[in-house]
């Protein structure tokens, strides 16, 4: 070894500190950006990814919440009595649908929370939050026990949290979180009907016109998954809501939220199919459905995380507030 070598590893062994100082800097700079921005109207908004996970765990400690059971009626009222505390409006859409077992009649209810609800120009932000009656992709119990925490509680977790923030936004336009029910009350895949209350909704918003006007739409849908990767949804992309779908990747990558990927690769059908092709309301599908327990028995609170709540709480909360202006679209012809 030469005397040189020696005294460049000296001079490097002393700089070593400084370059761990810079990447830890950079490290938690990025970890801010990730859960927090400055409103239009100053405050902070960071979205708390530990009471995101406890409301999950709030809505999981019920049990199955299938349609037209007192799971359901007990997570309705969870879900009033918190949206009510922060003074958003709170209405019930309400009708019968047959039971896809009997045929005889059951009570269902979409949700629909209001903040500003003064605004004809609106937009729509949509999750489910019925259980599949069972986990029928279990390997080992298809007719076991099914919680439904990513898919079911995780959109009502998010919306809990988002309303701790919505009174610091200055949102372009009103914003209804519509929680739709009988999204898979589903029995048997051959027979029965999935979304049951989006395709109520949406013929109810054709058939009943009002004041107000839907401008566009998010469905979010398993967004609790502990390893979020949220693609692009390929026909929000291509042939729904392309405007929409855009303009919240971008938001997500300003924010450098990096589990939103500007990348088409799954075609899904959820509730943003009726919202399109029966209200005419440009609404993207925001899904994570790569999550591995999907109607299994592990689709519990373990599996899901707070921080990917917050993460897309955030994107969603900012986006609301910077969403670019969009056309109005036309109200489709009656049914």
């Amino acid at each position: 070894m030469s005397e040189s070598t020696t005294k460049k590893q000296i001079q490097a062994n002393r700089q070593w500190p400084l370059l761990a100082a810079l990447v830890c800097a950079t490290v938690l700079v990025a970890a801010l950006l990730f859960s927090s921005h400055q409103t239009a109207n100053g405050a902070e908004l960071k979205p708390n990814a530990k009471r995101a996970y406890d409301y999950l765990l709030q809505v999981c400690k019920i049990g199955p919440r299938v349609s037209g059971t007192p799971g359901m009626a007990a997570q309705q009222k969870l879900i009033q009595d918190h949206f009510v505390k922060f003074g958003a409006q709170v209405k019930y859409q309400a009708f019968d649908h047959p039971h896809p077992n009997t045929g005889r009649p059951i009570r269902l209810a979409n949700m629909v929370i209001s903040w500003n609800p003064q605004a004809t120009e609106r937009v729509l932000l949509g999750c489910h939050y019925d259980t599949r009656p069972f986990p029928d992709r279990d390997r080992f119990n298809p007719r076991g026990r099914f919680i439904g925490a990513n898919d079911g509680a995780s959109g009502v977790a998010l919306f809990m949290e988002m309303a701790h923030h919505m009174k610091d936004l200055k949102p372009r336009y009103g914003v209804d979180m519509v929680i739709f029910d009988a999204e898979e009350l589903v029995y048997n895949d051959e027979r029965d009907k999935y979304f049951i209350g989006s395709e109520h909704f949406s013929k109810d918003y054709v058939n009943n016109p009002t004041r107000h006007r839907y401008i566009c739409g998010l469905v979010l849908d398993m967004i609790g998954d502990r390893n979020l990767e949220i693609f692009q949804e390929r026909n929000s992309l291509t042939k729904y809501a392309p405007q929409v779908t855009k303009s919240l990747w971008a938001t997500a990558a300003r924010l450098r939220v990096r589990e939103f990927i500007a990348t088409p690769k799954h075609a899904v059908n959820d509730d943003h199919v009726p919202l399109n092709e029966i209200a005419g309301i440009p609404t993207a599908n925001v899904i994570d459905f790569d999550y591995p327990y999907w109607h299994t028995q592990q689709d519990i609170p373990l599996n899901c995380s707070g921080e990917s709540l917050a993460k897309v709480a955030l994107v969603t909360l900012v986006w609301l507030e910077e969403m670019p202006r969009m056309p109005v679209p036309l109200r489709p012809r009656r049914q």
